[in-house]
C-alpha cells in the first residue's frame, strides 16, 4: 500500500468527519434557530399583550380624566348658576317697595323685643326712618334707641344694653340661613 492511498484515506476519512460535523453544525444550527423563533415570537406576544394592556390603562385613565373634567366644569358651572340666583334674590329683595322695608323693621323690632328688654338698634340707612318712627310709635320698644347706620342691606342688627347680646336679624343673615338650609333642595330643583 502505497502512501498516497493511505493519505487518500485519511483525506475520505476527515472528508466524511467534517462532512459528519457540518451536518451536525447545520442541525444544531437549525434546531438554535428554531428555539430562537419561538423565544422571539413569545417575546413579541408578550410585548403585544403589555402594549395592549398599557394602551386600554391609558385608555381608561384618560377616560376618567376626562369624565373629572366634565363633572368639574359642570359643578363649577352649577356653582356659577347658583351664585347667580343668589344675587338675584338679594338684589330683589332690596328692590322691594319702601312700604315692605317698614312693614319688615316692625315685625322685626316685634321679635327682638321678645329676647331682649332694652337695647340699640342699627339698621341701613334707607330703613333708619322706618326704624325710629317704630321706635317712637310701639311701647313695647320704649327701652330701645337707635344705634346708628351699619352696611346691611335690610333688616336690623340689635346689641343689648348690656353689650353682651347681639341679634342679627339682617336680610343676609335669613338669606344665608334660607341658602344653606335650602341649597340642595336647589340644587335639586335646577339640576335634577
Amino acid at each position: 500500500m502505497g502512501l498516497e492511498v493511505v493519505v487518500e484515506e485519511i483525506r475520505e476519512k476527515a472528508q466524511r468527519e467534517a462532512g459528519a460535523i457540518r451536518n451536525e453544525a447545520n442541525t444544531e444550527a437549525q434546531r438554535i434557530l428554531a428555539a430562537a423563533a419561538d423565544r422571539a415570537l413569545l417575546i413579541k406576544q408578550d410585548a403585544e399583550t403589555e402594549v395592549s394592556r398599557l394602551i386600554q390603562q391609558m385608555s381608561a385613565q384618560d377616560v376618567s380624566a376626562a369624565k373629572l373634567l366634565v363633572k368639574r366644569e359642570t359643578l363649577n358651572a352649577q356653582k356659577q348658576l347658583l351664585e347667580e340666583v343668589f344675587a338675584a334674590t338679594k338684589t330683589a329683595i332690596t328692590g322691594l317697595p319702601m312700604t315692605f322695608h317698614e312693614k319688615m323693621v316692625r315685625e322685626l323690632l316685634k321679635k327682638v323685643a321678645k329676647e331682649i328688654k332694652d337695647g340699640l338698634v342699627y339698621c341701613n340707612s334707607r330703613d333708619q326712618q322706618a326704624v325710629e318712627a317704630a321706635l317712637s310709635e310701639l311701647k313695647t320698644l320704649s327701652g330701645y334707641s337707635f344705634g346708628g347706620i351699619v352696611a346691611i342691606d335690610g333688616g336690623i342688627v340689635v346689641k343689648s344694653a348690656d353689650g353682651q347680646l347681639t341679634v342679627d336679624l339682617s336680610y343676609q343673615t335669613f338669606l344665608d340661613e334660607v341658602w344653606e338650609s335650602g341649597l340642595k333642595d336647589a340644587s335639586d330643583i335646577l339640576f335634577g
